[in-house]
């Protein structure tokens, strides 16, 4: 079965990896593509979007522009770390398509009206657009079939701060609205996504395959990798936002625990953080009214890859949607 495929995205150099498994998932139908200030202000996350989607093939799918700002705070951009383009500064030509009139909140009411209890949204970017349509009509939560959020951590510290993952930290009060939020949702935090390396060899490897979408992530990870490099010692990037895809397309691929979570909105340290609660019987006993998520603490991080590099190198140019997949 196929599942209509609603994505919220801040398109940075994963986000862009994350849209072309999207395309390339059978499992999925990528039926429109929200924007949200991120790693970029949302039209360049727009711009980024479009020419992504024109590689992989799928210039059908709309791209709508979303909050250009968190509920709260002022918006500040992190162009070191996916470059001042987004796109590991690779001066990508420019789209030949626009984005959709309608913006990201609305595009994402209409659909869950289109495909209610069906559709599936992958959020990897802050979540202030869903908190939007959350406050706009809190019906919308019932019409979700399910919501997969990259962000967030339980044991493995943030990325913004000790315990705070970056798309949590951009907008903690939209965080607490979605967390809050009577939705059937996965989270696919740094436990997991920080286990999920690829390196020069595959960056090499996408870059000879011939295949359009490879040869785009081969050009855009390089600055990708010479970041983490810089930050951590170690010449491997982590795949954060395809995971997220991936376990949309095959849940599978990551061992789950439905647990309590909360964001902190208030803490001086801890701003951001989500406050994940696995005492069992006593967390049911002290907040019996907390909201819980299906948070992911295992992925099979060989299984993952390889679908990684098989989807996105096994079309032919100009063979993306439909193709036969392992």
């Amino acid at each position: 079965m196929t599942h209509p495929l609603l994505m919220d995205v801040d398109t940075g150099i994963d986000d862009a990896l994350a849209l072309l498994l999207a395309v390339r998932s059978p499992e999925l139908e990528l039926i429109g593509v929200g924007t949200v200030a991120g790693n970029v202000d949302p039209q360049l996350a727009a711009t980024n979007t479009l020419r992504v989607l024109e590689v992989a093939g799928a210039n059908d799918v709309p791209v709508a522009i979303g909050a250009a700002a968190p509920l709260l705070e002022p918006w500040a951009d992190v162009g070191w770390i996916h470059g001042e383009d987004g796109m590991g500064n690779t001066a990508q030509p420019t789209p030949t398509g626009a984005p959709s009139a309608e913006g990201a909140v609305h595009q994402l009411l209409r659909l869950s009206h289109e495909h209610a209890g069906r559709l599936v949204i992958v959020a990897i970017g802050p979540l202030t657009n869903l908190a939007l349509a959350l406050r706009l009509d809190p019906t919308v939560a019932a019409r979700i079939g399910r919501l997969v959020i990259m962000g967030g951590s339980v044991r493995d510290g943030g990325n913004r701060g000790a315990w705070t993952e970056a798309n949590i930290g951009v907008d903690p009060e939209a965080a607490a609205i979605v967390f809050d939020a009577p939705v059937a949702r996965t989270m696919v935090g740094l436990d997991v996504t920080m286990q999920t390396r690829i390196d020069d060899a595959d960056v090499a490897m996408f870059a000879a395959s011939g295949d359009p979408a490879a040869e785009l992530a081969a050009a855009i990870l390089p600055h990708y990798l010479d970041v983490y490099e810089a930050t951590s010692g170690i010449r491997a990037c982590a795949m954060h936002d395809p995971l997220a895809v991936a376990v949309a397309a095959r849940p599978s691929l990551v061992g789950t625990r439905r647990l309590p979570l909360r964001v902190e909105t208030a803490g001086r340290f801890t701003r951001g953080m989500t406050v994940v609660d696995q005492r069992g019987p006593r967390a049911a006993r002290d907040d019996p009214d907390a909201p819980t998520t299906d948070v992911a603490l295992t992925v099979d991080t060989e299984a993952f890859l390889a679908l990684l590099r098989s989807r996105l190198t096994s079309g032919p140019p100009g063979a993306v949607r439909g193709i036969e997949a392992p």
